[in-house]
């Protein structure tokens, strides 16, 4: 598969292939964007003294599609996080990042796990890095995420829809990741 960022001028083709490549299947990122952002810090400034108590740090993170054209696909990364310790909210953020993709000449069975693995994948490093800077722009350390198999992810949500048990939650979206407590670099303070 060939992976583009933007694609071949009109009327012509991607540099280096000819008439043949165009068979290929292709996944072009047509445009990436913030659809819906919210950061809250509602006790500042007293959320931003130093604390000895490490905060509870939980993330979700679901992923959503919706079809635009015969080939254009609208994918969505939806973040929702908070930090609290055990008697304060230090912040909390809601984040929908989205992308447009252009697939052509993936086969029907394929598609699937183009749009719910391989779009988020080329997605998730950019809402990863606002998540981040948004939370030292509010004068907490840079939230950093670990990374998600969007892979195994995708896997469970199905495992999830066929009533296998220990899967997914079957909510309709592939969940990606949830957690309560700090795990490695995601910890704010």
């Amino acid at each position: 598969m060939t992976t583009t960022n933007g694609g071949p001028a009109q009327g012509g083709t991607a540099p280096g292939v000819g008439q043949a490549g165009l068979d290929q299947p292709q996944l072009t990122v047509v445009a990436q964007y913030i659809k819906d952002f919210s950061f809250e810090n509602p006790n500042a400034p007293q959320s931003l003294n130093v604390r000895q108590e490490q905060p509870q740090i939980g993330i979700q993170i679901n992923v959503g599609a919706t079809p635009l054209s015969e080939t254009d696909i609208e994918v969505v990364i939806k973040l929702d996080g908070k930090a609290e310790t055990s008697s304060t909210l230090l912040f909390r953020f809601e984040l929908e990042f989205a992308g447009i993709f252009r697939i052509r000449n993936v086969p029907q069975e394929s598609l699937n796990p183009v749009v719910m693995i391989e779009c988020p994948r080329l997605l998730f490093p950019f809402a990863r890095q606002i998540v981040a800077e948004s939370t030292q722009n509010t004068g907490f350390p840079p939230l950093l995420l670990d990374g998600i198999d969007f892979g195994a992810a995708y896997m469970a949500q199905l495992q999830a829809q066929q009533g296998q048990p220990g899967a997914g939650n079957g909510s309709g979206n592939a969940p990606a990741e949830a957690s309560d407590a700090p795990e490695g670099d995601q910890n704010p303070a």
